[in-house]
């Protein structure tokens, strides 16, 4: 239990982080110091942030066998590059762009992973 406990802590706090960040953000428009537009990129540029510490995190977490190892190696990079884009695109692209990249770049993440995880299925059932 004190090991999950351990886990969830910095998850908690980022999380928590985020939500400071949306909260800081919301307030500083309602006294017109920024747009809404502003506000919407820093919650969703803070999301992409999370998204790619948690990749990051992910492969140190579960670490059981060499496949594993892999699998979350190539989940862990492909979770974090999507969500570094994802970050980058909300606060630096126009909003379509971030939009439609950003969902295209979680898309892809998530592709990588879940086909690696077929392959490596497949070579361990041959």
């Amino acid at each position: 239990m004190s090991e999950l406990r351990s886990e969830m802590v910095p998850n908690l706090v980022v999380a928590g982080a985020l939500i400071v960040a949306a909260l800081a953000a919301t307030a500083a428009r309602q006294v017109g110091w920024i747009d809404g537009d502003t506000v919407t990129r820093i919650v969703m540029g803070g999301t992409g942030l999370m998204l790619a510490w948690i990749g990051n995190r992910m492969p140190k977490t579960w670490v059981p066998q060499a496949a594993a190892r892999r699998v979350n190696r190539v989940a862990g990079w492909s979770q974090a590059i999507s969500g570094l884009v994802y970050g980058g695109l909300w606060v630096f692209a126009p909003f379509e762009v971030a939009l439609w990249g950003g969902c295209g770049a979680i898309v892809l993440g998530i592709a990588v992973t879940v086909g690696y995880c077929v392959t490596q299925a497949r070579r361990n059932a041959a």
